[in-house]
This record gives structure tokens, sequence and C-alpha cells, in this order.
């Protein structure tokens, strides 16, 4: 069961919100929670990306914080233009893991 949240919106939201909502022929509230759902995943993206770029995290520990796979991630970082970060010591952990 899920959580009740109440906010205030523009009538410009709502008048959005509510073109959505007939277009795809869904009932407002589903409408909201996708795109909420898609926004907090844009978010969470973006901050692992940002940990990733500013070297706090490796590219495996931002897949993994951003709920998406390395690859997509990889990806993203590509896209995004992000240089990737990959030391001799890395290389080294990965070779002795991939060994076990």
């Amino acid at each position: 069961m899920g959580v009740t949240i109440t906010t205030r919106v523009s009538k410009e939201i709502e008048e959005k919100i509510a073109r959505i909502a007939h277009k795809e022929k869904l009932d407002k509230s589903t409408v909201i929670r996708r795109l909420l759902s898609d926004a907090l995943k844009k978010w969470q993206i973006e901050q692992a990306l940002n940990e990733y770029k500013e070297g706090k995290i490796t590219l495996a520990k931002a897949s993994r914080m951003a709920e998406i796979s390395l690859r997509k991630m990889m990806q993203i970082a590509a896209e995004a233009g992000v240089p990737f970060q990959y030391s001799i010591e890395d290389l080294r952990k990965d070779f002795e893991a991939a060994k076990e």
C-alpha cells in the first residue's frame, strides 16, 4: 500500500497533467505517480553521475546508486561527455576479483 502525499500545484501544471491524462487515457493520479517516478530516476542518475565526475565514487558504484546497469551508466556518462576514470589500481582490483 502506498503513502499519500498532498501538495499544491499551479493551475498551469494541473492543466498539463490533465492534458496528459486525457491523451494517455489515465487518471491524473497515475500520471502524477509516473511523472514523479521518472523525475526521481533522473535525479538519482544525475547525482550518481556528478559524484562519479568528481571522483568520489567509481562508475560501478554510480550505477548501483542510480539503480541502473553498469553498461547503461557507461552510456550515460559517455553521452554527458564525462571522461572515463579507470586507474591502474582499479584494473588490478578488477583483475584480482575476476580470478576469484
